[in-house]
This record gives C-alpha cells, structure tokens and sequence, in this order.
C-alpha cells in the first residue's frame, strides 16, 4: 500500500464521526497525543496475530468480551478486577471444551466511542445530539453535555495507560494462577441454579488434581499463573487513531498504538470510507463486524482491501446476526471466504442482533436469545466443515441487571435495580460464565463432529 498514510483517511467519506467544533483546539489534542507514547507494543501486536491464526486454524480459540462502552464516571480498579476474573473464568471453562489455547482480549483500555443508529435522541419534547461515547461528548441530557470536546480524548488515553497498567499487573503478578482462577468458578456451581454445570467443572478440578500429583504445580511452571491478556476497541474515533499510531522502528511496519487489535463496525464498513482505509493501512489483527446486510460480494471486497496479502490472523470476522438469522445469512458468507481462499477467523457476536425494548422501557438482550444465537453459529460451522474460531462478548464482572435470564434469572422487573450501561446491555458475572459453560459445551460436540469426520 505504497499510496497508503495514517492521514488517507480524511480523503474518505467519513460516518459516525463528530464534526468538531473548535479546530484549534482538535489540532491541539492531536497534536499532544502524538507525543504520547503508544499504548500497546509492535512485539504485542505481532504476538497476537499469531495467535489468531492458530485460531483460524482450529487451533486456538478467540475470547473476546468486555464493556460495550467505557465510562469516565465509572473508572476504577475493581471494576477492570472484577471483569478480568470473569474473562479468567471463562477462558477455563472454554479451555477445557476446545482442548485447545484460548486467546483472551478484552474490549478494554480503548472501547469509549459508540455509533448510533441516529444523530439526535429526544427526551420530554427536547432533541439533542446523540451520545457517542465518552472520548466524543457526555452522557448528561444536556446541549453542552453533547457538544464534541477534542479534550476528552486525552481522558481517554490516560484512562486507558491506566487500566492497561493493571491488566498487566494482574495478567503476570500471580492474580491469574490457575487454581485461584477454578476456585472462583467452583463457587458459581455451588449454587443451585447452577448445578448442570458442575459435572464440568468437577472434571477440570480432576484434571488439576492430576497436574499437581504429576508435579505441574504453579510454584513450579510459571505458565500456570500468569496469562497473556490483550486489549481491543471499534476504532470509530479516527482522529485519536491517527495520533496514536506509530512506525515500528524495528520493522517499519505502522502499527495502530491505541489497542492490539481493532475492529471496523457494521456501520462504518463502507469500502471506500474512511473507517476501512484507516484499517487497512495498520498491522494490528483487524476484526469485521459481519450483520445481515453484508453480501458475499461486500465481503470479498473488504477480505481484499483489509489483508491482500491473507495473512492468517490479521482478519476476524464477526458475525451479528440475531438468533433465528444465522442460517440465512453465515452460510453465504462462509460460502464467499471459500470462494476466495481467505484465511479468517470466523467469530459470533450473539449480542448486537438480540437486543430488544423491555416491557418496563429498558433497553434488554434476553440470555435465550444470545445462547441461541451462538448455538446457530456453531451448528452452521459444523454443517459447513468450518472453523468456529471464537465469541464476542459484551459482558461485565458487576452483577448488574441489564439483560434478563440465565440461571440466576433476571427478570423484566429486575432491570431497574442495577442497570448501569452507559449504552447497551451486557451480560452480568454471572450470565457471562453461564454462556461459558454453553459454549464449551458446542466446543465439545464441534470436536466430537472433527473427529468423526476424521475417521470416515
């Protein structure tokens, strides 16, 4: 991409972008950022897409879960704590199902811009721009609130060195260490409501018992308690992109320095936009958001600009249909990456096509509907001799009530008593490690389908 630079994009046709108000004070903002020092590493990123392509392979398995859009006000370390256990949690859990690595990426240290499906939202007869995220404006109902503010991003950026910081802390100082990790999920299924899932969970601690006799303790094998943890976001806002990448003094290659890996919105996937040239410049693993209107022909469009090269793990592509909606639209779509030989991850996202208004008004995903999305993914896959290659998860370790269902039932009632999104539902700690256990329970019968057909 000789004709490529970190600035093409602003010759693009630009969507879900603030338009600024104060110009001096944006090129200010800019300005600073590229002084800053990148928040994630080339040897990271590189790191990660090797991973992602075992993944494409089957080899590997994709866990990629976080907060639908990060909050100023609601900053702190236990909330990064509590949702990096949950991700531990699950990652065991999915671990024991595939039988393979599971790669762990957090929508974490960079997720604060949101696209909207409309430019202003009206409350008690006054309209006023939509909120699009902390790094864009505020949440308050207000018309200052809602003006675009270039300043935030460098809230932004200091709020993400932070929490990075703590992943890192957490992900290599022993807090991650196997068995402090099972005995967190060994008290979920102590409940009653959880009791299908204990059989598993009594299995992993078998093989752990076993490990320990054989000498695989975690005073010994310093794998068993650290973790590599990295982190993701839409890269919506293209201006904070843009001054946070670097060149790789190593490689020369230019790597987006905001996150080791960046995804492109069903909204923002226009192949000749803005969002897409940013995007296929940078050598960070980029992820496709895939929704119903995505035809084969888009597809292989965006597969060639966004890795002409079919590097394996550069390209995830995630699929967000709505449960009832998978089998009329993945297989055309797995159908058009066979078609051109494309090395992909195939990932499902069960959350951004099942979200619902409640009978009580609020904003809702029932778990149902999630769990039988992903089960829909994994059977087309399985129909298709696929790779099911991971799951994209907006989640949280709170024990909020935002979407209803899951053994510790959420009802419609329940919704107000904590429901704390600053945008869209997310699964609470709970729910979360639930859908795990499903998850690995379709791993396990993709396997069981593998082997078979190995054997025919």
């Amino acid at each position: 991409m000789t004709d490529w630079s970190k600035s093409t994009w602003r010759n693009k046709p630009r969507v879900q972008m603030p338009d600024y108000t104060d110009q001096a004070a944006l090129n200010s903002v800019e300005a600073q950022l590229a002084k800053y020092p990148p928040l994630v590493f080339a040897g990271e990123v590189r790191s990660l897409k090797k991973e992602l392509a075992k993944a494409s392979r089957g080899e590997a398995f994709l866990l990629q879960g976080g907060d639908c859009a990060e909050s100023f006000a609601e900053f702190g370390a236990d909330t990064i704590r509590d949702t990096f256990k949950v991700m531990l949690q699950m990652a065991m859990v999915l671990t024991f199902g595939a039988k393979v690595p599971v790669i762990k990426v957090g929508r974490m240290a960079g997720q604060f811009a949101k696209p909207r499906s409309a430019n202003t939202e009206t409350a008690n007869g006054v309209e006023l721009p939509s909120y699009r995220g902390d790094i864009i404006n505020g949440f308050d109902f207000t018309p200052e609130a809602r003006i675009p503010d270039p300043q935030r991003m460098l809230q932004a950026y200091t709020q993400a060195a932070a929490s990075l910081n703590l992943l890192r802390a957490f992900s290599k100082g022993g807090f991650a260490d196997v068995h402090r990790v099972h005995a967190w999920t060994l008290g979920f299924t102590e409940n009653d409501e959880a009791e299908k899932y204990r059989d598993m969970a009594s299995r992993i601690q078998d093989t752990l018992d076993f490990m320990a006799a054989a000498g695989m303790t975690s005073d010994k094998n310093s794998d068993l308690k650290t973790v590599d943890f990295y982190t993701s976001h839409e890269a919506l806002l293209l201006e904070y992109e843009e001054a946070l990448t670097r060149v790789d003094s190593t490689t020369g290659a230019t790597i987006a320095g905001s996150g080791h890996m960046i995804w492109i919105g069903d909204r923002t996937r226009q192949p000749d936009g803005a969002h897409v040239e940013f995007c296929a410049g940078v050598e960070n693993p980029i992820g496709l958001k895939c929704g119903p209107t995505t035809t084969a022909e888009d597809l292989k469009v965006l597969m060639a600009k966004l890795n002409p090269a079919n590097e394996a793990g550069r390209l995830t592509l995630i699929a967000r249909f709505g449960a009832g909606k998978v089998a009329e639209h993945l297989p055309r779509l797995i159908q058009a990456v066979k078609e051109e030989g494309a090395n992909v991850v195939w990932s499902c996202d069960p959350m951004h096509g099942n979200t619902i208004k409640s009978p009580s008004g609020y904003k809702t995903r029932p778990f149902e509907d999630v769990l039988s999305e992903v089960q829909e993914f994994f059977a087309i896959h399985r129909a298709e001799g696929t790779i099911p290659g991971g799951v994209h998860f907006e989640m949280t370790g709170k024990d909020v009530t935002e979407c209803t269902g899951g053994v510790r039932a959420v009802t419609d009632e329940d919704l107000s008593d904590r429901y704390h999104t600053a945008c869209d539902p997310r699964l609470n700690a709970s729910q979360s490690l639930e859908l795990a256990f499903l998850v690995a329970e379709e791993l396990q019968k993709t396997r069981s389908s593998a082997d078979l057909a190995a054997t025919a």
